[in-house]
């Protein structure tokens, strides 16, 4: 597959272009709007002192996450989830990928007992909206956990690495980078993965549309998905840097 075959113009490696701003809401203790070409997501990520039932007493800290489709979000205008007190699987599921994804950045011991929310509200939507939601989520956790950490308020090495997700689909043959919408719709194959930035991998999420995918064919999508993912994590250090937060020091280092 050749560069112009991709309806943007860029190579089976390439990410879109990223942009992550910071400091974009003056409540939450983090605060991101995050886009990844034509996808843009509002990312919050508020602290509130104390755990869950199951968690008391335990010393520990807890992330979770919560996601949501703007109703224009999409061409068409979609009703607003939850009016009625039940969201959507779908969105259920991608709920829960971000809860666990950012949790496993964190070192809950050091958290103390308090509950750190990564509210996701996607603007604008051309795939790839859940992994720009953990990408983003964890700029999001890591300026809320800095704040807590000027208080004093956390132990040194609360986040154990960075953690950044993308997607890769096959399409025509190749295993294409950070699909948008249409890619995504017409691939083969659609794998979503999230990982460290040392190359761990916390979670993998794929199907084969049509014919099953050989292995060779998944650890080539897997290997593609881990180099997108480790240039994420490199743009999630510099925004941070750029922020002011002591990303070494929230690290342990």
């Amino acid at each position: 597959m050749t560069n112009k075959t991709r309806t943007d113009g860029r190579g089976a490696a390439d990410l879109r272009p990223v942009e992550i701003e910071t400091g974009v809401q003056k409540n939450p203790e983090g605060s991101v709007l995050y886009a990844c070409g034509g996808t843009k997501v509002l990312i919050s990520a508020s602290v509130e002192d104390g755990v869950q039932d199951f968690m008391r007493g335990r010393g520990a800290g807890w992330v979770t996450g919560e996601y949501q489709m703007h109703p224009r979000a999409n061409p068409d205008r979609q009703r607003r989830e939850g009016r009625n007190g039940k969201l959507g699987g779908r969105t259920q599921e991608i709920q829960r990928l971000i809860g666990r994804a950012l949790r496993a950045a964190v070192r809950p011991e050091r958290m103390g007992e308090r509950t750190i929310t990564i509210d996701c509200d996607v603007l604008d939507a051309d795939g790839g909206t859940r992994t720009a939601s953990v990408t983003g989520g964890f700029v999001a956790l890591a300026l809320a956990c800095d704040h807590l950490r000027r208080r004093g308020l956390v132990r040194p090495g609360v986040l154990r690495e960075p953690v950044a997700a993308t997607s890769v689909g096959l399409l025509s043959g190749s295993a294409l980078l950070d699909l948008c919408y249409v890619e995504d719709r017409d691939a083969q194959v659609d794998l979503n993965l999230v990982a460290t930035a040392s190359g761990e991998i916390i979670e993998v999420q794929g199907t084969a549309e049509g014919e099953p995918m050989s292995r060779k064919e998944h650890d080539a999508l897997v290997d593609r998905a881990l180099e997108g993912i480790a240039n994420l994590c490199a743009l999630q250090r510099r925004t941070l840097d750029e922020a002011g937060v002591d990303l070494a020091a929230l690290l342990g280092k």
